[in-house]
């Protein structure tokens, strides 16, 4: 972990470098309310873990070496290349525009906005440390994945320093050191890290661009300057996609049996419900980009289980009315929950306040996940 720790003193020295030069600037306006809780002067505080917030993720490293990739080599070996090529090595620049004050983005605007930044940041970091633990690995057992996921661990430790650089614009920062230690990790099988980041990847594909073609159209939405880079940005998010796309191929076991339907679903449902209702909850950010988080969540949604059908067996039935019907429910429950805990009543109490809405919840996921998928298997491959 020497690579990480001293990623992270880098970052930490340049965002305690950026409060110095920001405290010492008479015409910058200070932030008159702490809207954050530190672990020191300008180093946040991690957001708690909920079911919603980005998880660490670790393997079983030694059933990921021991696969066989034959069935599907050449195209992991196009893959590489691409990798190799690295399109957006000069892309991740801080320009002029960043030379400012960013201090008349205030209030709940800037809160949101650093959360956005802040759980960016945390799932890129997430995607590192597994990428570069993956390609230590398996770097003497399966030489081809380990540069695939050596050159995307590049990719992702660009990502989330670019975003905590980003954070330190508005006098705060992570310790992402501290982030490693801290963090619970999160086990599961090389075929469900699959399913997972396929899906992550995908998502964060779809949800970048379409903030960044909203905010080609509409200028006067885009409130800060990190948003020009996401088109290239985003392409690094599409090719690592497609290189769990042709990992799943070497595996027709992960993608061709009934097990493989019940976990496309469970893990598409569980993609963007929790994409939904932490969008809804934030519906605030977007609206300051110019955009309604529902529009936008229903749009990317729509678009990643479409992408989806092209490598997994079956896709949600997104256009049932249904569908939304009961994720907004939980957005109702969640309200009501966050009432609960914000109240004065004693924390016994509170459990069982919020036990009925805890039920309702389960249930609505429960309904959700057994509503009739569309079965997909006959575009498997297909360019739509």
């Amino acid at each position: 972990m020497r690579f990480v720790t001293n990623l992270n003193q880098k970052w930490s020295k340049a965002c305690y470098t950026r409060l110095q030069i920001l405290k010492s600037k008479p015409m910058v306006t200070a932030v008159k309310t702490k809207q954050f809780e530190e672990i020191r002067p300008g180093v946040k505080v991690p957001a708690k873990d909920t079911i919603l917030t980005p998880r660490f993720y670790t393997t079983d490293f030694e059933a990921m070496a021991k696969m066989d990739i034959s069935l599907n080599e050449e195209e992991l070996r196009a893959i590489l290349e691409e990798f190799r090529t690295d399109y957006n090595r000069h892309h991740f620049v801080r320009d002029e525009e960043f030379k400012q004050s960013f201090d008349h983005i205030d209030g709940d605007t800037r809160r949101l906005f650093v959360e956005f930044l802040e759980r960016s940041c945390t799932a890129e970091f997430s995607g590192f440390l597994l990428y570069k633990e993956l390609g230590r690995r398996l770097k003497d057992k399966s030489p081809v994945l380990a540069e695939c996921f050596n050159l995307m661990s590049r990719d992702e430790a660009r990502h989330s320093g670019f975003l905590n650089k980003a954070m330190s614009d508005f006098n705060i920062c992570l310790d992402l050191g501290f982030l490693t230690k801290s963090k619970k990790y999160t086990y599961f099988a090389p075929k469900f890290i699959f399913y997972a980041t396929y899906l992550s990847e995908k998502i964060g594909y779809w949800r970048y661009i379409t903030i960044y073609r909203h905010l080609e159209q509409h200028p006067e939405d885009r409130i800060y300057p990190i948003f020009r880079f996401f088109e290239c940005w985003c392409q690094d998010e599409n090719r690592h996609g497609d290189f769990f796309d042709a990992i799943m191929r070497t595996q027709p076991n992960i993608l061709n049996d009934w097990r493989a339907r019940l976990w496309s679903r469970f893990f598409l449902l569980s993609v963007f419900a929790t994409m939904y209702l932490n969008d809804i909850q934030r519906s605030d950010f977007y609206k300051a980009i110019g955009l309604d988080a529902r529009e936008y969540d229903k749009y990317v949604i729509d678009r990643t289980n479409d992408t989806a059908g092209r490598v997994f067996p079956v896709v949600l039935d997104v256009e049932n009315p249904e569908f939304y019907q009961r994720l907004e429910t939980c957005v109702t429950n969640n309200e009501k929950l966050r009432g609960i805990v914000n109240s004065r009543t004693p924390k016994f109490l509170q459990f069982f306040q919020k036990l009925p809405l805890y039920c309702s919840n389960a249930w609505q996921f429960l309904k959700l996940y057994l509503m009739k998928p569309i079965r997909v298997d006959h575009l498997e491959s297909v360019v739509r």
